[in-house]
């Protein structure tokens, strides 16, 4: 069968599955729309985890951005699995003990402050809809290829399937819909990385793949950097090069931590187990399921790296393989001759640099007028030349979104392979996508209509504003899925910033610290996530400088988390600590299991 065939089948299939699970699931309380009943087996809550956990940015951008950057972008790699670690056992155990739906809803009842309660709120749905621009963007892309539709149509289709099993689900239909989509996503990243790596080195086992070497006896990382030194970019082993030094990978990995460990849509998956034991186990799952594409992650970006240099770079422009003509029409890899008809693909400084591009958002149409422009310059009858633009708008060499998707046909595997990756991309990004969207409409309808507005809401009144606010979400989430503000792991790293500097804190303050009351938390999160996204948008659309010693905006989200602990901290002393209901509330929530009387005699000790 055709590609385009094999797509519409695995697709369709995957999409038939999702909207299935969702009819079944369907929930008519509260409680299983917002947190599935507390009824979900550890084990497939942990599928369930690491499908939410692993995005359009672990699938799709995280490989793609090793190949890229090389050593340097194993910092997402490390963070991101850093900071599960952290959430799983810092914070998770004693949040699902609280026993709530959601975190503005811990917030909240820890600070006793509905002020605290609603900016909580306010930062959450920021952190969300931030993310769920990335996922929408992958969706987009992945149909925009596979399906040969515009961009603009897959994002239409992709948010029409999230709001079915989304509004009728819930949390319920969500998290059984996530246990399929981690087999759908995971099957369909291992594949393609075995095939390659018995290719190219004739060891089926991708890890041991990347440290084997090529048919001729080369090891294959010695030939990546051998190939890099030749062309003129930054050896792909060598850490701490570029604009990535030892303060920005360290910055963006602790934001990255952090930040994981204040993803709302992330730390409600543990509020979907019966016990505070099967927290615990969901999260033992969860890292052994993340850990099959995380460690795999590498070797894929290297063996994509290695395929398309081979592939691309001095070649005849009349010899460019069938995959870059076709990826060409989504705007996403574009290659502008410099008149001599042979694609160039090299390091900066050096000459016809990176002739190779990706022209960002443009459309189809447009990417059409910029090549006939082109070669009208060429032709010296008028046109421009269009390198030079896309060059100042940092829009060199291939988008990183499409490593992974682009890699199998790269490597020219079967063509069902192939349509199992776009498969499994659209599985990561949607089942991201709908957690987030969760997130948006348990914040709105649960913590701030019935919380505050509406208390005496009937369980039908509180389900009719989870479903319109789910509604309302999907449509922006659509919006930022057409006009992105960056590349998927880019934006998504923004949120795990936001999510750092404005969550994490409060958090951990709120768990282990009694002392902390409502007006520093408050005045803590305020000024880290005001500081954290007034730097972002001032760097990435406003021109400014990287002041703060150099560190990037992915990685700014350390500072703002800073200035939370220090204004919070500074402020503890002047303000009233908790009332003693909050503060047994806190010893509660720490106090291990089956601890007996511990609790009175830390209250007997206090009142001594």
């Amino acid at each position: 069968m055709s590609l385009q065939a094999w797509t519409f089948l695995f697709v369709g299939a995957t999409f038939a599955l999702y909207l299935a699970i969702a009819w079944f699931s369907r929930v008519r309380d509260t409680r299983g729309f917002y947190v599935a009943g507390q009824g979900i087996p550890a084990a497939a809550n942990g599928m369930a985890t690491a499908a939410d956990w692993m995005s359009a940015a672990s699938f799709l951008s995280m490989a793609g951005l090793i190949a890229t950057m090389g050593y340097a972008g194993s910092v997402y790699l490390m963070g991101w699995t850093g900071g599960y670690v952290l959430l799983a056992l810092l914070l998770a155990p004693y949040l699902r003990k609280f026993g709530h739906f959601t975190v503005p809803d811990f917030i909240g009842d820890r600070y006793a402050s509905n002020t605290a309660r609603v900016v909580a709120v306010v930062c959450a749905v920021f952190v969300s809809f931030t993310y769920v621009a990335g996922q929408m963007r992958g969706v987009g892309i992945v149909f925009s290829r596979f399906l040969e539709v515009d961009v603009n149509v897959g994002v239409y289709v992709g948010v029409a399937i999230v709001f079915v099993y989304a509004t009728l689900g819930g949390m319920k239909g969500i998290t059984w819909t996530q246990v399929a989509q981690y087999w759908v996503l995971i099957t369909a990243f291992l594949t393609p990385a075995i095939a390659i790596s018995l290719d190219l080195t004739g060891n089926p086992v991708p890890q041991l793949g990347l440290g084997g070497s090529l048919a001729d006896g080369t090891p294959l990382l010695a030939r990546l950097d051998a190939i890099h030194a030749d062309l003129g970019f930054a050896s792909y082993t060598e850490p701490f090069t570029g604009a990535w030094d030892k303060l920005n990978v360290f910055c963006v990995a602790l934001a990255l931590m952090a930040g994981t460990a204040g993803l709302p849509h992330v730390i409600v998956r543990f509020y979907t187990v019966r016990t505070v034991a099967a927290a615990r186990w969901s999260a033992f799952w969860a890292i052994l399921f993340i850990a099959l594409l995380y460690l795999t992650a590498p070797a894929v970006g290297a063996f994509a790296r290695y395929v398309m240099l081979d592939g691309l770079n001095g070649k005849p422009a009349a010899e460019l393989p069938e995959w870059f003509h076709k990826w060409e029409g989504t705007g996403l890899i574009l290659w502008l001759d410099d008149g001599d008809g042979m694609v160039s693909y090299t390091g900066p400084g050096r000459a016809g640099e990176n002739e190779i591009f990706r022209s960002g958002t443009l459309s189809p149409a447009a990417v059409s007028d910029l090549r006939a422009a082109h070669q009208q310059w060429l032709d010296g009858t008028g046109g421009r030349d269009g390198r030079v633009e896309l060059r100042q708008a940092g829009l060199s060499g291939p988008d990183n979104d499409i490593i992974v998707l682009a890699t199998p046909e790269m490597a020219r595997l079967a063509n069902w392979i192939i349509a199992l990756v776009a498969a499994g991309g659209l599985a990561a990004a949607l089942s991201t996508a709908s957690g987030l969207l969760l997130v948006i409409s348990s914040s709105v309808a649960h913590d701030l209509y019935f919380r505050i507005l509406n208390p005496r809401a009937s369980e039908a009144q509180r389900l009719l504003v989870g479903r319109t606010v789910i509604g309302f979400a999907v449509v922006v989430a659509g919006i930022l899925g057409i006009y992105p503000p960056g590349f998927v792991s880019q934006v998504v790293a923004f949120a795990f910033g936001l999510a750092a500097s404005s969550f994490f804190p409060v958090i951990v303050l709120g768990i282990f610290s009694r002392r902390v009351g409502t007006v520093p938390a408050v005045s803590g999160m305020v000024v880290g996530i005001a500081f954290t996204s007034a730097y972002i948008l001032g760097s990435v659309y406003g021109g400014m400088p990287s002041w703060a010693f150099g560190i990037g905006p992915q990685g700014i989200g350390v500072v703002g988390m800073l200035l939370n602990f220090a204004v919070t901290l500074s402020l503890a002393p002047f303000f009233a600590p908790p009332g003693r209901d909050v503060q047994d509330l806190i010893l509660s929530i720490r106090e291990p299991e089956g601890a007996g009387p511990g609790l009175e005699i830390e209250r007997s000790a206090e009142a001594d």
